[in-house]
């Protein structure tokens, strides 16, 4: 993983979450904002066509993920929430490559997507525990109007922890 990472409501440290940035400058983790989980309900709704599903989405986790032009991430599952409700991601600024998995293990088959600026990806079902990840990142591809200093990518991940 060569991402930058700030995460919102509980900060992920690898296999677990905490109210503190324990591995970084101890500081509290900023509060969840309502209009992110907001985002992400209208998200599951217009991924599920199910207005039920999208109000019991309660979203209390983004993890923001920084990637320059080498940045990349190796394939990956979220497996530590203690919810398997769906997870929703917002790519903005350079495309990528997304590399989409299978839940058994980073090995094929997998299915490469290229998520340009705005594109909104949401898994969950028997897909919400898939290995993925981002094995290229495209520089020079985001509008410099988005006001990313340097270019770059920016993902916001949102999670249900199922943690209190």
């Amino acid at each position: 993983m060569s991402v930058q990472t700030v995460c919102l409501g509980w900060h992920w440290i690898p296999y677990r979450y905490s109210r503190f940035a324990e591995d970084t400058d101890g500081a509290p983790v900023k509060p969840f904002p309502g209009w992110l989980a907001d985002l992400g309900r209208r998200a599951v709704a217009a991924a599920y066509g199910d207005v039920q599903a999208a109000a019991a989405y309660q979203p209390d986790t983004a993890l923001i993920n920084y990637y320059d032009g080498a940045a990349k991430m190796g394939m990956h599952a979220d497996r530590d929430e203690r919810s398997l409700a769906p997870v929703a991601s917002l790519s903005l600024g350079d495309s990528c490559v997304f590399r989409f998995g299978n839940p058994r293990d980073r090995g094929r088959p997998w299915t490469d997507v290229l998520l340009e600026s705005g594109d909104l990806f949401v898994f969950g079902g028997p897909s919400r525990l898939a290995y993925h990840g981002v094995p290229k990142t495209l520089p020079d591809t985001g509008d410099p109007d988005l006001g990313l200093a340097d270019g770059g990518r920016l993902n916001i991940t949102l999670r249900e922890s199922g943690l209190v």
